[in-house]
């Protein structure tokens, strides 16, 4: 095969002309040279030939005239058209700030920079430079980035994900708030039929219902649907799953159910495996019977959790890995790993993680701070900050320290819900692993075992922020992992709730326009706040302010009163008090003004300002 396929490449290169040499370019025709040129200093051009055409154009557009009339116009204006102006300005600005807040927290990227990118820069030019060809080594680099973003960012099934009917909707029933999102859901509802369906469901009859009620998004049909297929035959396995899955209202019920589903599955079960050889279709129906089977055990095992029976769970959990080995992917040793901690077996626990801990295997929140709580149990109890500053560290807790950074590199976002740093959530069906979503789902079951062990939380309180300064850019290169993923905020804003506050690592800066319009909107309403209380002042300083451009283009230079020193020299004197006359130094502008005190019967001067044109 390498040797076919290196023909192949030669047979290629040598069909194809010869490509230019590295940093080498093929030569430009003189069209080419010419659109080139005109795009570089395109710009440039249309600049100048618009400031040709206003300076021909002065005298038939009475350029002087219109000047001079903006210029009565503007002296013309009261204060009350000020404390508007700013007024209306400061709510505009508000209100785009509080829009890009909101649409920043919600999407993650500001609008005004999408809309500039996505819509202002085709317009201007922008996308022709920016588009690779293929055969580019930036199209590669981008393609292998996205393929690398694509399988970090894909969605598992949550190993310990709860029971629809007795615990999330026994939430929304108390809080009224909804655990579960419709992305989530819909992930489930496609892992459903998938593992529960097969291509010869057509030929009985009870599983052609379960197939369309697996469909359903309605969990009353969904119900009814299972009640409709226990009719057709009372030993449908799926049916009572799905009942025990979403009507049942406790564990108790639940498990009740599961049984009878597991009496029918093993039924189910061993009349295929007689069968698995005759037909390609007894095959896939063998394969959707022992997911059937290997689900209803496993659920079972997590009611005996629930219901205190952890030796009986932790039993069946390791049945199942012994009866079912290449069912790895269902991550049944993470369901394991915790019964055995609430048994504080923890040579059995080091045993797992030895199975399952190794380089070959994806790693997972479970496996890395389960590590890393066994290696902290032998030396929490004694740690202190103090002592550990004084002395420095043994080798026990510098491996403890370093099973933590390996644990906070992994998942940075785990340690906050570990310390209550932030409020925990019932954890969704689908996590993303290294995400907020497989955090909350880790710390809603394992804060007990590390709140067990004394000092743990201790020991990581002091050490868990030390992880990013080992790695100060997490998404150009990982330590001891792959660069943290970049796309992992967008997938758990999918598969959390909206009520809970997403967290995200690296945290992001707010973008420019954010503080641009927060910048904004303080100045105008300052401004406005101003105007309001000294309408008088501010219109003086409006009007210096536009004495001074028009002087400067008339190439006049206004007088000391006229100017910004001049009006804030009146300002200080009439408020202040502070100097007895012009003779006497003045205080600085950050000096104190103990008289300060509003105009009675001072007026500020009224200036006769006229403009000159200097020939």
């Amino acid at each position: 095969m390498a040797d076919g396929d290196g023909l192949g490449e030669a047979t290629t290169a040598a069909a194809s002309p010869p490509a230019p040499a590295p940093g080498l370019s093929p030569p430009l025709g003189w069209w080419e040279r010419l659109r080139a040129g005109l795009a570089g200093t395109g710009a440039s051009l249309w600049f100048v030939a618009g400031l040709g055409l206003l300076y021909a154009l002065r005298v038939p557009l009475r350029l002087c005239e219109n000047l001079a009339a903006v210029t009565v116009f503007l002296n013309s204006l009261t204060p009350k058209f000020y404390v508007a102006l700013t007024g209306t300005s400061s709510l505009i600005s508000g209100l785009i700030f509080i829009f890009e807040w909101w649409y920043f927290h919600k999407h993650g990227t500001s609008f005004i920079e999408q809309v500039s990118v996505s819509h202002l820069r085709p317009l201007m030019g922008g996308t022709e430079g920016s588009i690779s060809e293929p055969g580019s080594p930036s199209s590669s680099r981008e393609s292998e980035t996205s393929r690398q973003n694509l399988s970090e960012c894909k969605v598992w099934r949550n190993p310990l994900n709860l029971f629809r009917g007795a615990e999330y909707r026994r939430y929304t029933w108390v809080t009224g708030k909804e655990p579960l999102t419709y992305y989530d859901m819909n992930l489930s509802a496609q892992d459903h039929q998938t593992f529960f369906t097969c291509d010869t469901d057509f030929l009985r009859p009870s599983d052609t219902v379960m197939q369309k009620a697996w469909r359903e998004r309605n969990p009353p049909a969904r119900i009814k649907a299972a009640y409709q297929a226990l009719e057709l035959n009372n030993d449908c396995a799926t049916a009572y799953v799905l009942l025990a899955e979403e009507e049942a209202t406790t564990i108790v019920d639940a498990e009740r159910l599961f049984k009878q589903a597991l009496k029918a599955g093993e039924t189910i079960y061993r009349r295929s495996q007689q069968c698995q050889h005759q037909s390609p279709q007894h095959e896939a129906q063998l394969r959707r019977d022992t997911n059937v089977l290997v689900y209803i055990k496993r659920r079972l095992a997590m009611c005996a959790r629930k219901l205190g029976r952890i030796r009986e769970a932790v039993k069946i959990m390791r049945d199942l890995m012994k009866e079912f080995p290449p069912l790895t992917m269902l991550n049944i040793h993470e369901n394991l790993l915790e019964s055995l901690l609430e048994l504080q077996a923890y040579a059995d626990v080091q045993a797992v993680l030895a199975k399952y801990d190794d380089i070959s295997l994806p790693k997972s929140a479970a496996i890395c701070y389960t590590a890393a709580l066994l290696k902290t149990r032998t030396v929490s109890d004694k740690f202190s900050p103090e002592t550990a500053s004084r002395r420095g560290l043994s080798t026990a807790e510098i491996n403890a320290v370093e099973a933590i950074h390996r644990a906070v590199e992994f998942n940075p976002h785990v340690p906050k819900y570990l310390l209550e740093m932030k409020s925990l959530i019932l954890p969704p069906e689908h996590i993303l692993k290294r995400g907020d979503s497989e955090a909350i789902a880790y710390a809603f079951f394992h804060l007990q075992h590390w709140k067990r062990i004394e000092g743990a939380l201790n020991l990581l309180q002091c050490t868990w922020e030390g992880t990013f300064r080992m790695i100060p850019y997490p998404l150009e290169k990982g330590h001891l992992f792959y660069p943290y993923p970049s796309c992992t905020e967008t997938a758990d804003r999918e598969l959390l709730p909206p009520f809970h506050h997403v967290s995200v690592y690296p945290k992001k800066e707010l973008p420019f326009f954010i503080h641009f319009t927060a910048g904004l909107c303080s100045s105008t309403a300052m401004i406005a706040l101003l105007t309001h209380q000294f309408p008088e002042i501010m219109g003086v300083f409006a009007k210096a302010k536009e004495r001074a451009l028009l002087g400067r283009e008339h190439c006049t230079r206004p007088t000391y009163e006229e100017s910004w020193m001049g009006v804030l020299h009146i300002m200080l004197k009439r408020y202040s008090g502070c100097c007895a006359n012009e003779d006497q130094p003045e205080h600085g502008l950050l000096g104190n003004f103990p008289n300060l005190t509003p105009l009675r019967e001072h007026t500020l001067p009224t200036f006769s300002w006229k403009a000159t044109v200097v020939h």
